[in-house]
């Protein structure tokens, strides 16, 4: 069975509710998925998913580039995070790709307040970077994000960018963009990451994967990126599906211990 690490099943985009995403996940031998927070304002929703269904899980956060959200205090994150079904903080980091970098101190300044709540909180970090990979591990040096753990969300640096981020103890994870064509130097990435380091990930309802490229994402398709992966690895996608799946409950420790 696969685990989709990474979704947004509380956006609008889904609607019709959790019960035809989590039916269509059994249909596709994906068993857990969780739920990432990007703001304080809709908190609630992914909390009610989580706790709704057994099978799903929950971040808190604030995302790196919805600058008019709410900022979070390092206290407000921790109460946050230790509620219920709450195994990660995030998502968190950088994002340079619409400002540029003179223009969002801000944004190293939120990175940080996740980086020091997850230290406090003890819960590992979920860590997004686009257009800014030297300060974002800039930043997880300077605030010890090595002592929170985590994992690189829907990974798309080099893999100098991956050494680093292993080497401050992350995990590396893929999502459906590394089937796409345009993919090929990420391709290469996947293949080096060790396998015990390795989660996958829908980023749903965004980056569908091949066969499905522009359609609605969902947890369901990560079967399809685990697929993929066990196929440019040159492994069994039984033996992919059990190492993610392994990965996922050794990071996010805390989805082990609540029912």
């Amino acid at each position: 069975m696969y685990i989709d690490s990474h979704c947004h099943i509380d956006f609008p985009d889904f609607a019709e509710g959790a019960r035809p995403l989590l039916d269509n996940m059994v249909s596709h031998k994906v068993s857990h998925a969780l739920c990432v927070s990007v703001n304080l304002e809709n908190q609630s929703r992914v909390l009610e998913l989580a706790r709704g269904h057994a099978n799903l899980f929950a971040s808190v956060g604030v995302h790196p580039d919805h600058e008019d959200a709410r900022e979070p205090t390092v206290s407000e994150l921790v109460d946050m995070a230790g509620q219920p079904k709450v195994v990660a903080i995030g998502e968190t980091g950088l994002d340079y790709y619409r400002m540029a970098r003179d223009e969002v101190e801000w944004q190293r300044e939120r990175f940080r307040v996740h980086i020091r709540a997850a230290r406090q909180a003890g819960k590992p970090l979920i860590i997004h970077t686009r257009n800014a990979a030297a300060d974002t591990l800039a930043i997880m040096g300077e605030e010890g994000a090595d002592q929170a753990g985590g994992v690189m969300h829907c990974f798309t640096e080099s893999q100098a960018v991956a050494d680093a981020a292993l080497d401050l103890g992350f995990y590396i994870s893929f999502s459906g963009i590394v089937t796409f064509k345009s993919a090929g130097d990420l391709r290469e990435v996947a293949k080096r990451v060790p396998l015990d380091r390795m989660l996958i990930e829908t980023d749903s309802p965004y980056l569908a994967p091949v066969p499905y490229r522009g359609k609605r994402n969902e947890p369901a398709y990560v079967s399809k990126v685990g697929e993929f992966l066990a196929d440019l690895r040159g492994i069994p996608a039984q033996a992919l599906a059990e190492a993610t799946s392994q990965n996922f409950f050794r990071l996010f420790t805390a989805a082990g211990t609540v029912t």
